[in-house]
């Protein structure tokens, strides 16, 4: 991808990303979880790990990284139980009733997008990347929109499975992957997506105890200090942060191809419908 790979990365990240978290938050959510009879948790575990089915709940908490690997066993084996296929389905039902929703005939322009989305993930190197490895096996659906959104889910997980090397290599597990995210950064100025403690516990299954004892072992390492309720990277932790991003789009920008940014820029206007439905958190509809 040339000499600017790690910025190219980073903005195809941060500019596909709505696309891909649509499955995660729309109004279809509940209705879907309510036919399948299951919870929050299985209904993303099934729909997300669908691809690893006959795995172990600890293989797919060992994908997932910063979950309790004991929420996403309990949730794992309600989706299994329920029928994989069936989340698998049910999943992509529901958002191609959203997609049709916010695009509606737009849909079918993203048919001629489908074999370069295809072919960029096409490129990628799966080893140690066991995620993306899972979802590339997965059939093409045949609605465009679909098609789009799985591929790109591809070179999302496989992103995501880079950055999870990264904390590995700097010695971040789940949790203290999550609580150092999650703190507050020295620079305020600088632009993330962010749960919050309450959240980020909430949806990823850790206990106030699991948080704490987190906090302190950041806190032995000088990466992090506690300000009152909450949590602020130091220094160190800072420059930590900003080296665990920077490899993370430095590794991912090396089999990327020159091709993205310009696939990128002409998928951005159906990404920007997608956020002007407001059914993403912290956008408003238009």
């Amino acid at each position: 991808m040339g000499t600017n790979s790690t910025a190219a990365a980073r903005h195809a990240y941060e500019s596909l990303e709505p696309f891909h978290v649509l499955a995660y938050f729309n109004p279809g959510i509940g209705p879907a979880q309510d036919e399948l009879g299951l919870d929050g948790y299985a209904f993303y575990t099934g729909g997300r790990g669908a691809p690893l089915a006959g795995a172990p709940g600890s293989v797919v908490a060992a994908t997932f990284y910063n979950f309790s690997p004991a929420l996403v066993a309990s949730a794992w084996d309600a989706a299994q139980t329920r029928g994989l296929d069936a989340v698998n389905a049910r999943r992509y039902e529901m958002l191609d009733e959203q997609f049709r929703t916010i695009l509606g005939d737009d849909c079918e322009l993203l048919a001629p997008l489908i074999p370069e989305f295809q072919a960029v993930a096409d490129t990628l190197p799966f080893s140690g990347r066991p995620l993306a490895a899972a979802w590339a096996s997965t059939d093409v659906p045949d609605a465009p929109h679909l098609a789009v959104w799985r591929t790109w889910t591809i070179v999302r997980e496989w992103r995501g499975d880079n950055h999870i090397a990264e904390l590995v290599s700097h010695g971040l597990d789940g949790i203290d992957a999550g609580v150092f995210h999650e703190s507050e950064l020295p620079d305020p100025s600088i632009h993330r997506r962010v749960l919050g403690k309450k959240l980020f516990q909430l949806t990823r299954g850790w206990s106030d105890d699991d948080w704490s004892e987190s906090v302190e072992r950041l806190s032995s390492r000088g990466l992090l200090e506690s300000t009152g309720d909450s949590t602020r990277l130091t220094a160190d932790g800072f420059a930590l942060y900003q080296e665990i991003e920077d490899r993370t789009d430095a590794v991912s920008g090396r089999s990327l191809p020159d091709s993205l940014p310009d696939l990128v820029e002409r998928t951005r206007p159906f990404v920007k419908k997608v956020i002007d439905a407001g059914v993403l958190p912290g956008t408003k509809k238009r």
